[in-house]
């Protein structure tokens, strides 16, 4: 049995997709299979400008950068899954549907998403992915991309 990881640190990530500061929301990739499924982390400190704002007497890390985070693991999932990406390529964001908020995320938490390539259709990828803390599903949702050039 192989028990060997395919991990991607921040480095390669900033060369897959283009996110930077404060919009980088994926820290390392633990594992991966081209074609099936990637495991990253994102690492929540309260020392994220997002905190100033958002419930500022509570922090809660916002749903809306959960599935961002999401959708930048299926990004680093579909450019490992093809060709290297060019320069001026990336996926977007396409959709979201089914998105579920089972717990808050604070600072001081390790999200774990786990994304899962579904289907490719004529330029639009689907996955399925879940956002974790502690082992409990935090987040949920469908989403598509769309690898284009920009």
């Amino acid at each position: 049995m192989d028990t060997q990881k395919n991990t991607i640190d921040v480095e390669e990530i900033r060369k897959l997709i283009p996110h930077r500061y404060p919009m980088l929301l994926v820290d390392r990739v633990l594992d991966f299979e081209p074609g099936k499924s990637l495991h990253a982390i994102k690492n929540v400190t309260i020392n994220e400008p997002v905190f100033t704002g958002h419930f500022p007497d509570l922090a809660i890390f916002p749903g809306v950068m959960i599935l961002e985070a999401l959708a930048q693991a299926t990004g680093i999932l579909g450019f490992k899954s093809t060709e290297a990406r060019e320069k001026d390529e990336m996926y977007l964001f396409a959709s979201i549907d089914n998105a579920k908020f089972k717990h808050p995320v604070l600072p001081g938490d390790t999200m774990h998403l786990h994304v899962d390539f579904l289907k490719e259709r004529r330029g639009m990828w689907k996955f399925y992915g879940e956002a974790r803390v502690d082992g409990k599903v935090v987040c949920s949702a469908d989403l598509m991309c769309a690898r284009r050039k920009m």
